[in-house]
């Protein structure tokens, strides 16, 4: 009787183990540019555009009925290297009225002031950093950006840094669909779309979601958080113009 004890006694130590450390299924850090090319206007887009993806019917499902467990959400705004500044502390999503709050909070968000450069590697180093501290089956940073690095650490130097190992980094890409192609800075669709697959992106099925400037940032957002949240089943479809990169 005592061995059949010890048995079930260890049986449910496993499986309360097992549960504990399935309970948050994905960490997903979203840092969003809000560098000197980025106007008032544009800052808002992006906060209503996170908010508004965030209450997609899509997306709700995707946060809340799939298996594993429960997905934990940051948000961060990033510009130049020490410019990076917590908008959503960490929140699990385990219902509707937790995502409420978290979509009230980012649209009364007030833009803070910082550096006008866009210091990509910062903001992926902060971005990692935060995302160590979680204990989550999957760690996703997701920056958003519409140009490519011009102060603070290199982000292909960051991204094989200690700190990044077993994060993966996605990219959504604010393209400016009427710039010049030939610039020695990209802020078009190829482009910038290249410059993010080859400096940026890292892991696991990591991809790149492109946007046709501010004003089709939440639609981006919404097939980004998507497949971010489905994993590699999710397939592409119409409608859903994502550029993956095999890394």
């Amino acid at each position: 009787m005592s061995t059949l004890k010890s048995m079930l006694a260890a049986l449910a130590l496993m499986a309360t183990t097992g549960i504990a450390t399935a309970e948050c299924r994905q960490a997903l850090a979203l840092g969003l540019d809000v560098s000197g090319s980025v106007d008032a206007r544009e800052y808002v887009l992006q906060m209503q555009g996170v908010a508004g993806a965030l209450e997609d019917p899509a997306v709700q499902q995707a946060l809340l009925g799939q298996p594993g467990g429960h997905v934990d959400l940051m948000v961060f705004e990033w510009s130049g290297p020490q410019d990076q500044h917590v908008v959503q502390p960490w929140r699990s999503l385990r219902s509707a009225a937790d995502i409420t709050e978290v979509t009230s909070r980012l649209r009364q968000a007030k833009r803070v002031g910082g550096a006008p450069t866009t210091a990509i590697g910062a903001a992926m180093q902060m971005g990692a950093t935060a995302l160590q501290s979680r204990n989550c089956g999957r760690r996703v940073l997701d920056l958003s950006g519409d140009g490519v690095a011009n102060a603070g650490p290199l982000p292909q130097t960051v991204r094989t840094s200690e700190i990044a190992q077993g994060i993966t980094v996605n990219g959504l890409i604010i393209a400016d669909f009427t710039a010049d192609p030939s610039s020695r800075h990209p802020t078009d669709p190829e482009g910038l779309t290249a410059y993010y697959q080859a400096y940026v992106i890292q892991g696991p099925q990591a991809f790149t979601e492109l946007a046709l400037g501010f004003d089709d940032y939440q639609a981006a957002m919404t097939r980004k958080l998507i497949r971010e949240l489905h994993g590699a089943e999710l397939v592409q479809g119409p409608g859903l113009p994502v550029t993956i990169a095999s890394q």
